[in-house]
């Protein structure tokens, strides 16, 4: 065996025993550089249009890399090379297809292109130039020798990594499971999933789309890069992710930046996409969109195989969640029962005992001529009334919850259910042009003028800002007192609601980046033209969430 054939066989063995691809690609790429002696060596790795997704290379100092900026596009003279063949060229500026160097590019003659084929299909090229003398027949039979032990290197990276990922998913999957069984809450447990998803998938982004205001299906959950930003999107009904809900079936998209059909323009700073729809039961409760950087490699079909396997248990999730829910509300109706009972079997009756002494102690009175204490008293048995009328109001309360009420009584009712998660009673306080509701006599005039003012559409979300605004007090403030004021401004669409709710706990965390529930108040006040923020309130301790719209 002479020594170049020796060579060719240790260097073609020694790009076949790497399993890490990105190992192997550049092994690759320095042995070829090595056997023939080229100053310069490079590998583009092609996606499915041709076009260049990765770059290896050696020669070109870190300095001129800077100075290109980003690696060929694998197009003119090295979209020439043949897909069977090698392309060998004395000078390569002679070519018809050489289109010239960028600035920087250090100059280059002599040129040796050589396809490298993985099951049949091109899956780079490998470009060498600059060796003295120029190459040869010769070098052109070894490279492609070399390019199909890297074809068969490749392959076998390429399966391993397959099986590494697959062991990954599975950990992700049993660890979702884990969470679910744990009965950690829907919010956390969506948070886990887009967190472990976008690390198991190598992607750069994971969002999770969910039912929002109306009819419309919005990002709840994100992580990654630009997760800020895309907390609310809210989704076209006729566009990808809504179509991969309604076939209930994943898709994948090589490059969103290219797409001429692309709605969202927050989403055409990505590149690769998967969409893995959350079935359950053959009905989609969101979408899980990965998202990856312009450049960065596609997503192939185990990947969307095991995200559409993952984001089945994510609907569970939500499932579970919602079920979690329904018990919480069949206790609280129950726990409502029990009040309303006790209410009036016990205080009433113990109110009508009471007032019945008072009544004969005032007539006691009167009677021995003590004036002055009998009316006292009969304010006292005034207050009795009252009180048992009021209790009545509330045990007819707790019996008809889900008959309609006026807007004031809803937001008592949350402020009222609240007590449970906070573990006190928030302070609430309800306003018209800055006069407050109180129980009195005008109360009524006043409850009637802030349901015309607010109309229906308007009140429910009033209604679900109160309510996430103390829920988000009692999961991550850890306050000791709750704040809420609830302000009707003005007539028409000169006119707004305010809604503001106050804390004094940890106030907000800024590496915090994903709570959907905020997200979603947020998307409340878009769709009505209004605004919404969160910070730490005027005294610097815990924060003020704020809320408004206009009354149109």
């Amino acid at each position: 065996m002479d020594t170049d054939t020796s060579s060719l066989l240790g260097a073609a063995i020694n790009v076949a025993s790497h399993l890490d691809i990105t190992d192997a690609l550049r092994n690759f790429v320095d042995r070829a550089a090595r056997l023939t002696g080229a100053k310069y060596a490079a590998l583009g790795v092609l996606d499915a249009r041709g076009d260049t997704t990765a770059f290896v290379q050696v020669g070109v100092t870190e300095e001129e890399v800077e100075v290109l900026g980003h690696p060929p596009r694998g197009q003119g003279l090295l979209g020439a090379i043949p897909v069977d063949g090698p392309l060998l060229l004395d000078d390569l500026t002679t070519h018809p297809d050489f289109g010239g160097f960028p600035p920087g590019h250090p100059p280059m003659y002599s040129f040796l292109g050589v396809p490298v084929r993985v099951r049949e299909q091109v899956f780079g090229r490998l470009y060498l130039s600059e060796k003295p003398g120029g190459f040869s027949e010769r070098d052109a039979l070894d490279m492609m020798s070399l390019a199909e032990a890297a074809a068969v290197s490749i392959e076998n990276s390429r399966l391993y990594t397959e099986a590494r990922n697959r062991e990954r998913w599975i950990s992700v999957s049993q660890d979702i499971t884990t969470t679910l069984l744990e009965g950690t809450e829907e919010e956390e447990a969506l948070e886990m999933i887009a967190a472990r998803l976008r690390e198991v998938a190598d992607a750069d982004t994971a969002l999770i789309i969910l039912p929002s205001v109306g009819d419309a299906w919005a990002c709840e959950i994100a992580d990654g890069m630009g997760a800020r930003d895309l907390l609310g999107l809210v989704f076209p009904p006729d566009g990808r992710a809504m179509t991969v809900l309604k076939e209930g079936a994943g898709m994948m998209v090589d490059s969103l930046t290219r797409l001429r059909t692309l709605r969202l323009k927050e989403l055409a700073q990505f590149g690769a996409a998967l969409y893995a729809p959350m079935m359950l039961r053959g009905e989609g409760r969101g979408v899980i969109l990965l998202l990856r950087k312009i450049g960065a490699p596609e997503f192939d079909e185990s990947d969307l195989a095991m995200a559409e396997s993952v984001a089945g248990q994510a609907a569970l999730a939500l499932e579970l969640a919602a079920a979690r829910h329904a018990q919480d509300v069949a206790s609280l109706l129950d726990e409502r029962a029990r009040i309303g009972r006790d209410l009036h079997d016990l205080a009433i009756q113990q109110l009508f005992a009471t007032g019945m002494r008072i009544e004969n102690a005032r007539a006691d009175m009167a009677g021995r001529g003590q004036a002055y204490l009998a009316g006292l008293l009969e304010d006292a048995l005034s207050g009795v009334d009252e009180a048992v009328k009021q209790i009545r109001a509330i045990v007819h309360s707790l019996r008809e919850p889900d008959t309609a009420v006026v807007l004031v009584e809803r937001l008592r009712r949350e402020a009222s259910l609240a007590r449970t998660s906070l573990g006190y009673a928030p302070s609430l306080i309800i306003d018209v042009d800055g006069t407050v509701i109180a129980g009195d006599d005008d109360e009524s005039a006043l409850v009637d003028t802030v349901d015309n003012r607010v109309d229906a559409d308007i009140a429910d979300d009033v209604v679900a800002v109160v309510r996430e605004g103390m829920s988000n007090a009692a999961r991550h403030a850890k306050a000791a007192s709750v704040q809420v004021r609830v302000s009707v401004l003005g007539y028409g669409p000169t006119g707004r609601v305010v809604v503001d709710v106050e804390d004094d706990g940890a106030g907000v965390d800024p590496s915090v980046t994903r709570r959907s529930g905020l997200a979603n108040l947020a998307a409340r006040a878009r769709r009505h033209g209004g605004t919404f923020a969160i910070g730490v309130n005027e005294r610097g301790q815990g924060s003020l969430m704020s809320w408004q719209a206009p009354l149109t």
